[in-house]
C-alpha cells in the first residue's frame, strides 16, 4: 500500500479513536500527579495499551515506578513515540503533558493499526519530565538505540518546527573555611564567603570569554550563620548552559572548575563541587523529520512557524533522546485566539486551564495525526 494511503487510514483511525483519547486527556487533567508519583496515569495507560494488545513492560525500575515501554507489531523497523504525564505543583497540567500523552498514545495506536505487519511500534512512558527526567535514564540504558526515531509534539502558544535547546549542567560550588568569632584577636578563621564572592565575580568575567550560545545563572544558597561568625561554609548553585553539549562539558565546565580551585587556593579554603540536577543534552533536531512535519502539518491545514536552527529558549530531556536516535520536538498551538492578542505561556494557571479545553484536545488530535503521518514517512525511508 502507498504511504499516502496509509496516512489517510491512520488519520481516519485517529478520528475514530478521538473519544477514547479525549477521555485520556481529561482523566489526566482532572487527576494531576507530580513527578515520580504518576501512579493513576501509569495504571490508566497500562490498561488502555493492553486493551489494544500492546505488551507493557516497566523500565528503569531502580529509579522510577512509573516509567514503561509498550510494544506492538511484528516488523523489524521500530519507531517510538514519547508520552509524558506528570504535572506541576499547585497548577496541575500547566505544561500540557495530558495532551502529550493523548497525542503520543493516539499516534502509536494509529500507526500500529496500519503497519502492524511491517513495523514495530514502541510507546515510551516518560515519567518525571518536570524533574529528574526518565528519558535521561532511558537513553543512558540504551532503550532508544534500536528505534529508527522517537517522536513527540509539545503543546505551546503556537505551532512551530525547528530550533534546538540548551544543554545544561547544574553545578553547586561550596567553599569550606574555618569558623571564628569575628573579633577574636588570637583564633583566626578562614572566610569561605570571601572566597565565594571572589569566585562569583571572576566567574561572571569568565563567562564573557565563552563562545557560541550560552547562559549562566547563579544564586548564593549559603553565606554564613551570623554576622559575628566568620563563615565556615559558603555555597552557590549555577545553571550553566550551551547549545553544544560537547562545548559545555569539554570547554566551559573544565574552565569553571579550574577557576574555583584557583580561588580556593588563594583563600586557603577547601572546595567541593557537584552537579545537583540531571544533565540535559542539547536537542539535535533531525532536519529530515522536520521536513516531514512541515509537509504533514501543511496537508492537515495547520499553519506553523519555522524556527532558525540555532533558536533555543530552554532545555528538554528530549535532547538526550536525540543523541541516541533521530528526534525533534515541534510544538502544537493550543491558543484559540487566531490573532494571538493573548499569548499563552507554559507553566502558568492560564495554560493549565487551556490544556483542559476542547480546542486543545482537537489540536492534540491533529498533533497525533502529524506524528503518525511522519512515522509513516520514516518507515518508507528504509
Amino acid at each position: 500500500m502507498h504511504k499516502e494511503e496509509l496516512k489517510d487510514l491512520a488519520c481516519s483511525r485517529l478520528d475514530t479513536l478521538f473519544p477514547l483519547l479525549s477521555q485520556l486527556a481529561d482523566y489526566l487533567h482532572e487527576h494531576p500527579e507530580l513527578s515520580t508519583k504518576e501512579y493513576l496515569a501509569r495504571d490508566y495507560l497500562h490498561k488502555l495499551l493492553e486493551d489494544f494488545d500492546f505488551h507493557y513492560e516497566p523500565v528503569i525500575t531502580n529509579k522510577f515506578d512509573t516509567a514503561f515501554m509498550a510494544t506492538a507489531g511484528e516488523g523489524s523497523i521500530k519507531i517510538g513515540f514519547l508520552a509524558e504525564y506528570d504535572a506541576l505543583p499547585d497548577i496541575g497540567h500547566a505544561c500540557g503533558h495530558n495532551l502529550i500523552a493523548m497525542s503520543s498514545v493516539g499516534a502509536a495506536l494509529a500507526f500500529n493499526s496500519v503497519t502492524d505487519d511491517i513495523a514495530t511500534t514502541v510507546l515510551y512512558g516518560c515519567a518525571a519530565e518536570e524533574t529528574t527526567g526518565a528519558k535521561l535514564d532511558m537513553a543512558a540504558a540504551g532503550l532508544f538505540d534500536d528505534v529508527e526515531a522517537a517522536l513527540i509534539i509539545h503543546p505551546d502558544d503556537h505551532t512551530a518546527i525547528g530550533g534546538t535547546s540548551y544543554a545544561t549542567h547544574p553545578l553547586e560550588v561550596t567553599f569550606i573555611g574555618k569558623e571564628a568569632h569575628v573579633a577574636d584577636p588570637i583564633y583566626h578563621g578562614i572566610n569561605a564567603l570571601d572566597a565565594l564572592v571572589d569566585f562569583y565575580t571572576q566567574f561572571k568575567a569568565l563567562k564573557d570569554t565563552f563562545e557560541g550560545q550560552n547562559l549562566v545563572g547563579m544564586i548564593i544558597t549559603e553565606g554564613g550563620k551570623a554576622p559575628n561568625i566568620i563563615p565556615a561554609r559558603a555555597s552557590l548553585k549555577a545553571t550553566i548552559r550551551s547549545t553544544d553539549t560537547n562545548y559545555l562539558e569539554e570547554v566551559m565546565l573544565p574552565k569553571i572548575r579550574k577557576l574555583a580551585k584557583e580561588v580556593a587556593a588563594v583563600h586557603c579554603t577547601g572546595i567541593e563541587m557537584n552537579h545537583y540536577e540531571p544533565l540535559y543534552m542539547d536537542l539535535k533536531s533531525d532536519r529530515k523529520i522536520e521536513e516531514y512535519y512541515r509537509d504533514n502539518f501543511a496537508k492537515l491545514g495547520e499553519e506553523f512557524e519555522v524556527l532558525p536552527d540555532d533558536f533555543a529558549d530552554g532545555s528538554t530531556d528530549v535532547g538526550n533522546v536525540s543523541h541516541a536516535t533521530r528526534s525533534c520536538q515541534p510544538s502544537i498551538g493550543i491558543n484559540p485566539l487566531p490573532s494571538k492578542e493573548v499569548t499563552l505561556f507554559t507553566h502558568t494557571k492560564e495554560f493549565a486551564v487551556a490544556t483542559g479545553s476542547d480546542y486543545a484536545k482537537q489540536k492534540a488530535l491533529l498533533a497525533a495525526k502529524a506524528m503518525a503521518m511522519t512515522a509513516i514517512d520514516i518507515l518508507f525511508e528504509v
